[in-house]
């Protein structure tokens, strides 16, 4: 027995990818350290960065981590109901995670996100039985302990700077004009500035988790309460959530300023928008302005692992020297234009693919690691 596929939760998962996609293109284009230093020329660049910036920077991948802790529970609650004990599936799935996001990492971009969502599986452990109250007190609780840490401002030295400048210099003639081997060597060999500090790096990975564990224990609770399976019932919560989505504009506007307190409503925005963003998706998803629409989001969620994979091999084509070259050429604009083209081509692969197949490769692959079984079907 598999656990219901809910088609919300599918569309919400393409939703989030869109986001993910316009948000990895300044990556994607400036390097993970050159986004930061953009210098846009043109009213268009400049209005395409801060839309970036405010309106998908930061706030889709919430998303995507509160659909995977829903789906978390969703998985549990089927292996569960089919009479077997979901710990050892579970982490073979995590580990599964982690090998397709080290490879990801280490031979096509530097930007992943399977690696952390496999480690946080683990550390999800002991929420699995929790009650959703205990949920969403967590939640809740880990969420403002990690506003204070956004407090303050990391000023460099003229020397850092200037190590950075040259950083950033040597990566946009790497990727522009490197072959893929010295891409490669690049990207796994040379640190950036302040992260040759092993002390730094422990620290960072103790702490960048916890700045997206509040989505993944919100999903679970929800997951727990099962919303979104009648959806005309819970209007209400879709209306009130969704306020969320101009106060985390504002303030994400707020934490483009340079000041101490720029970090916490940068932080805090970028959360309290993601949940407005699925609030009023739900809110939406049964009027006429979607339904026409929402089986396209549905089909690209439905085969969110191997888009998401599919999204990096394009973009690397697009703007690396072993493909057409365009790193740092393109402008923020006419990426966010790229973005957009490269989501329409992909709801339409999708939607070709799901006529013949019911998983994408990568979903199916993961699905015969986790299962120990060759036609991914779980083990009676």
């Amino acid at each position: 027995m598999e656990s219901k596929r809910i088609p919300f939760i599918d569309g919400l998962r393409g939703f989030s990818l869109l986001g993910i996609l316009l948000a990895n293109l300044l990556i994607f284009q400036y390097g993970m350290f050159g986004k930061d230093y953009i210098e846009t020329t043109s009213f268009w660049d400049d209005g395409a960065y801060k839309f970036v910036k405010i309106a998908a920077e930061g706030s889709s991948m919430p998303i995507f981590t509160f659909v995977f802790g829903y789906s978390f529970i969703q998985l549990v609650d089927s292996i569960r109901k089919r009479g077997r004990k979901s710990r050892w599936s579970i982490v073979r799935r995590s580990i599964g995670l982690i090998m397709l996001g080290f490879l990801h990492a280490t031979y096509l971009w530097d930007g992943d996100i399977l690696l952390f969502y496999g480690s946080i599986m683990i550390v999800l452990f002991p929420f699995i039985n929790r009650k959703p109250k205990t949920l969403f007190i967590w939640a809740i609780v880990i969420f403002l302990l990690t506003l204070g840490l956004g407090y303050g401002q990391l000023d460099m030295t003229n020397q850092e700077e200037q190590e950075m400048k040259e950083y950033n210099e040597l990566a946009a003639n790497t990727y522009a004009n490197g072959s893929y081997g010295e891409i490669y060597e690049f990207r796994n060999s040379i640190m950036p500035p302040g992260f040759e500090d092993p002390i730094f790096i422990t620290i960072l990975l103790i702490i960048a988790p916890f700045i997206y564990i509040p989505m993944f224990l919100f999903g679970m609770g929800v997951a727990k309460l099962g919303a979104f399976e009648k959806m005309k019932t819970e209007r209400k919560w879709y209306v009130r959530g969704s306020v969320f989505v101009p106060i985390g504009l504002i303030c994400k506007t707020v934490g483009l300023m340079k000041n101490d307190w720029a970090g916490i409503f940068s932080l805090g925005g970028s959360i309290l928008l993601s949940i407005g963003y699925i609030s009023l998706f739900a809110l939406l998803y049964n009027t006429k302005i979607l339904v026409r629409i929402r089986s396209i989001f549905e089909n690209v969620g439905q085969l969110s692992l191997s888009n998401y994979i599919l999204q990096t091999v394009i973009c690397t084509f697009v703007f690396y020297g072993y493909g057409l070259g365009l790193f740092g050429q393109l402008g923020v604009a006419m990426g966010v234009l790229l973005g957009l083209v490269i989501f329409c081509l992909q709801c339409v692969l999708s939607s070709l693919y799901l006529k013949k197949f019911k998983r994408g490769p990568l979903e199916v692959l993961l699905r015969i690691w986790t299962n120990f079984s060759w036609n991914g079907k779980p083990k009676a």
